[in-house]
């Protein structure tokens, strides 16, 4: 295209705002760009696109209940209730001194594996600290990006929400900050919109939805079903729990380690955070030899394995044994820290199966035993893993598309890659290898 083609299709065009650089997507990723590229550099010519309306990324649209979704409901009797309440809710599956950056060690955290709201607090004070807040664009959806050769720039159209209009903005150096936890996978069941009751994936929670005394299906049995299920078993009527594999569920961190002597350590001597986090990372890096299940680390693991297998033994009840103890290592699939998921299945609340649905009917789920009745269906059957930028029109050189770009050189395995040839100045953060982690 020439010059004069370029200033003609300017001019046709609304005129863009411009940073130097910009980045789809507010959680860590995009919150991390924008505190080390003053720290590093002292630029402050950020701005940040988010189509949430508050920045958190996988931390804002899991919002799946906690002890909070029943705030007027008379509080049960200790000896009645299914499990802790201090473990109920979204939270992370990674130590809480591990889950932060390591040029902003968060010395107010009140537990080992942090709530979501605790998480998104320590967020929002890390954007503040380095004035990141008024460089966001929240209710933002950014729909395109184009590489205008020419100028040397990144061109993209976003759309207002609240609005609905469009606007262009550019930037010389554009990053893909939106996680792969962003697009909800759905059931792969015949009849699911015949279904006549609320239908909620836990990462598009209804906070208006009530569920005391209701009948409810509970798909999927990965970190956040299990902690979806001990914090609603007590409200409801009854739940029944759809499985399709097993995972290895262990013994709670918050079980296994006092976390308030660190929590006081590094209040009174804030100097000790990075050895803290130092540490941890060695203990939780020399696990992996552990996987090979060679020599002395294989032993440990074996023994890891058993113990889990005792903790499922003790805690759950004996007829769901062949249902939640599995047939493989220890490390195929990720690990769940009991959340107080085993305890409430002691419930009469609760049916656990794996039994194939043939169907989802208006009144419920059908299987071969005939039709179980439920008034809500809950989807916790994660996230589209598999494709990256859904959504987001975006072409490099050439008018060269990115989805077709990582099709034609070996699809997925191509997410791993921060720079994409062909697409200049635009940069990946996160992908297969560094994906968040949300239980």
């Amino acid at each position: 295209m020439s010059k004069d083609d370029v200033e003609r299709r300017e001019a046709a065009e609304e005129p863009a705002s411009y940073s130097q650089f910009a980045c789809i997507g507010a959680g860590f990723s995009g919150i991390g760009l924008g505190a080390t590229l003053k720290r590093w550099y002292g630029i402050n010519d950020v701005r940040i696109f988010d189509r949430e309306s508050e920045l958190g990324g996988t931390w804002t649209i899991n919002q799946y209940p906690g002890e909070q979704l029943f705030p007027d409901a008379a509080p049960l009797p200790a000896e009645e209730k299914s499990t802790d309440p201090s473990s109920l809710g979204c939270a992370c599956d990674i130590p809480s001194i591990l889950y932060s950056f390591s040029f902003e060690p968060n010395p107010s955290w009140d537990s080992i594996l942090p709530p979501r709201a605790d998480i998104q607090a320590y967020l929002r004070k890390v954007a503040t600290k380095y004035d990141l807040l008024d460089k966001i664009s929240f209710n933002t959806n950014v729909e395109k990006c184009e590489w205008v050769e020419e100028k040397g720039r990144w061109r993209m159209t976003a759309r207002d929400n609240a609005t609905g209009e469009s606007f262009m903005h550019e930037a010389q150096f554009l990053f893909s900050g939106v996680g792969l936890f962003s697009e909800p996978r759905k059931i792969d069941i015949p009849g699911l919109d015949s279904f006549k009751g609320p239908v909620v994936h836990s990462a598009r929670w209804d906070q208006g939805l009530d569920l005391k005394n209701k009948k409810v299906i509970v798909f999927g049995n990965g970190c956040s079903a299990c902690q979806i299920i001990p914090a609603i078993v007590d409200e409801t009527e009854h739940i029944t729990q759809v499985i399709r594999s097993k995972h290895w569920i262990i013994p709670n961190l918050k079980d296994a380690v006092n976390f308030g002597p660190f929590a006081t350590l590094t209040k009174y001597a804030p100097w000790t955070k990075g050895i803290q986090r130092a540490l941890l990372c060695l203990v939780t890096e020399a696990e992996y030899p552990a996987y090979l299940m060679n020599g002395f680390a294989g032993w440990l693991r074996r023994r890891a394995a058993k113990a889990a297998v005792d903790n499922i033994r003790a805690k759950a009840p004996e007829n769901y044994h062949d249902l939640l103890i599995p047939d493989f290592d220890m490390g195929c699939k990720r690990r769940i820290f009991d959340p107080g998921y085993l305890k409430s299945l002691n419930s009469d609340k609760i049916t656990l199966t794996d039994e194939p649905v043939l169907e989802i009917v208006p009144e419920g789920i059908r299987t071969k035993d005939g039709v179980t009745e439920a008034d809500v269906v809950v989807m916790a059957t994660g996230f589209k893993t598999n494709r990256f930028l859904v959504g987001i029109e975006m072409t490099g050189r050439n008018g060269e598309s990115i989805q077709g770009h990582w099709s034609k050189n070996g699809g997925p395995a191509a997410y791993d890659c921060a720079a994409v040839s062909g697409f200049p100045n635009f940069f990946t953060i996160g992908g297969k290898s560094t994906r968040p982690a949300v239980s």
